[in-house]
């Protein structure tokens, strides 16, 4: 008597529960997980990056969210280590469940965690300029490649410059692919690479490198150092009376040496950029405005801050179209070619085949008073070289990075 007396009641309590329990699950926030280093060598261009995803989150949430959930960002400080990128993405994914993985500074940072991103389900957005090649579907890029800055800026500059080139290069996959990039762009426009130097990171003394500059006598230097400390050879080369053309993917936009050093340490520095915080379009204007308003003592709005903002504009737009948060339905959403925003530099799209973000680029140059000028503007350039080369995401997934010296095998 007492069963048939207590499992009605019982009962109606748990359709209760399973009432008010469904509502709350159904609005669970979509967490994103966000590996930036704010601490440590890179720390100085890693801060922004955190500061442009917590801006396009609030934006977001204030606006209804993501599909009427609003987002929780849940960031940890790898601090440049690798071991703890690996660490800190297994906690992000198996722990913290997040939705989505996005960021990392260096390649190698990147490069120690998509093998972990490729065993899950969860997609993974990685911010960065870089030397490109990336075929992998658990992967959304949406920072400049190679085809986008070096196939514009090293033409420019064997044309304005000379043929004979010194490269600088920080010593890990994004210092020797984007050296091996610049060796057959240069070959292409029938220059020549007369030295090269690859630099650990960290390094900060280069009386050697300059003196090995002074004895080669190139025409222009091709600088692409990495971190506050390797970026002392601008001071150093201008006090040794090194006063040499230069150019760079990630210098002024990415580093913003040029607010960081005293003129004329910078002048004539050539650039092709998607973002720099000079560029002043009425998009870009108003996206400066927000971002100073929430942080007034920011000292510039870098590329890599601005390609963070960006990403979570980006999420939200495949998740919406996907109605899913699921890697499969957000990859179909990439695959039917209409995955398109609106951002501070104009429309850009992310490239079925290889999931990469076409920009509007830009060729910038630095005044010896380390003012950012605009020389010219290309337009709107497609990540092309993958497909060209046989990526196609839609069909295949090699999980692989392709370059100039490692193409698909046919």
């Amino acid at each position: 008597m007492r069963l048939k007396t207590v499992l009605p009641g019982l009962i109606s309590a748990l359709a209760m529960v399973m009432t008010v329990t469904l509502p709350a699950r159904a609005e669970d926030p979509i967490k994103v997980g966000l590996l930036e280093d704010i601490s440590g060598d890179l720390a100085l261009i890693g801060l922004p990056k955190l500061h442009g995803s917590e801006l396009a989150v609030e934006e977001i949430n204030k606006a209804g969210g993501i599909m009427g959930r609003q987002v929780e960002l849940i960031h940890l400080d790898p601090q440049g280590d690798n071991a703890r990128y690996q660490e800190f993405a297994r906690r992000l994914l198996s722990r913290d469940k997040v939705d989505v993985l996005i960021g990392g500074i260096t390649s190698a940072s990147r490069e120690a965690i998509r093998p972990i991103i490729d065993r899950t389900e969860t997609p993974y957005i990685y911010t960065n300029q870089y030397e490109g090649g990336v075929c992998d579907a658990g992967m959304i890029s949406n920072g400049a490649v190679p085809e986008q800055q070096l196939s514009t800026l090293v033409p420019y500059m064997v044309e304005h410059y000379g043929k004979k080139v010194y490269v600088i290069a920080a010593d890990y996959n994004f210092g020797h692919l984007t050296t091996e990039w610049t060796e057959k762009l240069l070959g292409d426009a029938g220059g020549e690479v007369i030295g090269k130097e690859f630099i650990p990171l960290g390094v900060s003394q280069f009386a050697q490198t300059i003196q090995n500059i002074q004895k080669a006598k190139p025409d222009w230097l091709m600088m692409l150092n990495v971190g506050a400390a390797q970026d002392s050879f601008f001071e150093q080369a201008i006090a040794a009376n090194v006063h040499l053309p230069m150019a760079s993917p990630i210098k002024i936009m990415l580093g913003f040496e040029h607010k960081r050093f005293a003129p004329p340490a910078l002048e004539g520095l050539k650039a092709v950029a998607n973002w720099y915080e000079e560029l002043n379009t009425p998009e870009a204007e108003d996206f400066k405005k927000r971002w100073h308003a929430k942080y007034p003592q920011e000292t510039y709005i870098n590329d890599m801050g601005y390609n963070a903002y960006v990403a979570l504009y980006q999420y939200k737009m495949l998740v919406e179209k996907a109605k899913s948060t699921k890697l499969d339905d957000i990859r179909k959403t990439i695959a039917a070619g209409d995955a398109c925003i609106d951002s501070p530099e104009g429309k850009i799209c992310i490239d079925p085949k290889s999931q990469h973000t076409s920009h509007r680029m830009r060729l910038v140059s630095v005044t010896n008073k380390h003012e950012v000028e605009t020389l010219h503007d290309f337009g709107v350039i497609e990540p092309y070289w993958l497909s060209e080369i046989g990526c196609d995401l839609t069909k295949d997934n090699p999980q692989t990075q392709y370059s100039p010296d490692n193409l698909p095998s046919k």
